[in-house]
């Protein structure tokens, strides 16, 4: 496995996780928005990863990486608040609000920000045993 390939999946993990991140962020931006039926409501968003193994002919590179499937909304229950004076609740006087969890997306996020400065430090060691070997050369 060249340092290439050890970049490209650092990349791949990057990517996803800024992804993730992103999510997040939506997620977090929406958490207190109000809809007036639960069809109109947010729903939060969850990214679905899977590995994406590459042999050494597909691409010029080897290894597992990571790729983003798909971002998927829960399918956990709306919260439903009885409201009947806010502007948006239904005839029933119901206002449903996203079914986001704020700690559990904070959680979320200090996952996805660790994982991205891991990958980072992955980078860093690559590019520093480059110049380690460059200086082997000069060495000689």
């Amino acid at each position: 496995m060249s340092f290439r390939d050890i970049s490209r999946i650092a990349g791949s993990a990057m990517a996803a996780q800024t992804v993730r991140l992103n999510t997040v962020a939506s997620n977090l931006a929406n958490a207190e928005s109000s809809a007036g039926s639960e069809g109109a409501a947010f729903r939060a968003r969850k990214p679905v990863f899977a590995t994406a193994y590459h042999a050494a002919g597909e691409g010029g590179w080897q290894g597992a990486g990571v790729r983003v499937l798909d971002v998927v909304k829960s399918d956990a229950p709306l919260r439903k608040v009885h409201e009947p004076d806010n502007p948006l609740a239904d005839a029933d006087g119901n206002v449903f609000y996203p079914n986001v969890n704020p700690v559990e997306e904070m959680t979320d996020m200090m996952s996805a920000s660790r994982a991205f400065q891991t990958n980072v430090e992955v980078l860093v060691r690559v590019r520093t045993m480059q110049q380690d070997l460059l200086k082997l050369g000069d060495a000689s």
